[in-house]
């Protein structure tokens, strides 16, 4: 009798634990649109948490804010800073050296000299303004000490090339907080996967981005992420042309306060999360493809894809480090 309880009650408690539901979530942020799933037994709506820690993530990090502390950071009016910022600022300066200060985060009052920033027509766009400006760039003359930022008055800083794959590897960590082991977290594009789509019994298929310059959204190369990240950097929406045609794009040489002449339409970077992913895919715009060739030898963490245009116009595509055909 005792026996026949006790498979009744396992039988029961098998019965009651629930499917992993599919929770699809979207809405806009950091000037994008969002879109997150995840597969959890509790079918909990974490809508709130979510917004409340993409606020946050904003207050600390965000140049579009005013009253954001880089905005209040920049104006000198605070040097003290969270723990947001002081996560993406050392792993910020870890990519600087790596690159050799291709990613530098003071180049942000240059990039709104050129109107590419949150800052419009902040500064008139010529040589001594430009020549002004880069005196005061170099990530290496800004340090940390116990959250407070050492720096020059004049220093600007701007992560904006790195804080929208950090708040991905905010959202994905909360995730893992709760247990959820399978998930997708998208934003503008960048996004970070852990596990299977289990709809699919499969990795999550994610699109590459054609570069379209008339603004529709279409894609040639779709790929399968588990456990990885993706975060890719686009010329063909922000740029200049010359009178030449010659386009230049809205990524900032550091070496020059120049915009980076360019026949690379896109880089789509894959890295163990978003933050990584998300920075190198702007310094691998800057560096170029024989440089990003070079540097890949001795970075097999990162995997990188390029669309470009040859000399006659037509568009090639180049995976390095094994990144999926």
């Amino acid at each position: 009798m005792k026996k026949i309880v006790y498979l009744f009650l396992i039988a029961l408690t098998f019965s009651c634990q629930q499917e992993p539901k599919n929770t699809k979530l979207s809405g806009q942020v950091f000037g994008t649109s969002y879109n997150i799933q995840y597969f959890s037994e509790d079918h909990i709506n974490y809508q709130k948490q979510f917004d409340s820690l993409f606020a946050v993530v904003n207050k600390s990090l965000s140049t579009y804010i005013p009253d954001s502390d880089i905005s209040k950071l920049n104006r000198n009016e605070i040097t003290k800073v969270d723990n947001h910022f002081e996560n993406v600022f050392k792993a910020s300066k870890i990519i600087y050296r790596k690159t050799e200060g291709v990613f530098d985060p003071t180049i942000g009052n240059v990039v709104n000299a050129w109107n590419f920033g949150a800052e419009k027509d902040k500064f008139l766009t010529d040589s001594s303004t430009i020549d002004r400006l880069m005196k005061f760039v170099g990530f290496n003359k800004v340090g940390i000490v116990d959250k407070h930022i050492k720096k020059q008055q004049e220093s600007y800083l701007e992560f904006n090339a790195i804080a929208k794959g950090y708040g991905i590897d905010v959202i994905a960590n909360f995730l893992e907080s709760k247990g959820i082991d399978n998930y997708l977290v998208d934003i503008g594009g960048d996004l970070r996967t852990s596990g299977l789509n289990l709809e699919s019994k499969k990795g999550w298929a994610v699109g590459i981005d054609d570069p379209n310059f008339d603004g529709k959204q279409s894609y040639s190369k779709v790929i399968v992420l588990k456990e990885e990240s993706m975060a890719t950097s686009g010329t063909y929406r922000k740029f200049r042309t010359d009178d030449n045609g010659n386009r230049y794009a809205h990524i900032i040489n550091t070496k020059t306060g120049y915009p980076t002449k360019t026949n690379i339409l896109s880089v789509s970077v894959i890295a163990p999360d978003c933050m990584m992913a998300d920075a190198y895919a702007t310094a691998f715009q800057a560096m170029g493809i024989d440089k990003v060739t070079w540097f890949l030898n001795s970075h097999p963490e990162l995997k990188a894809y390029f669309i470009y245009e040859d000399e006659d116009k037509i568009l090639q595509t180049l995976s390095l480090n094994g990144f999926p055909e």
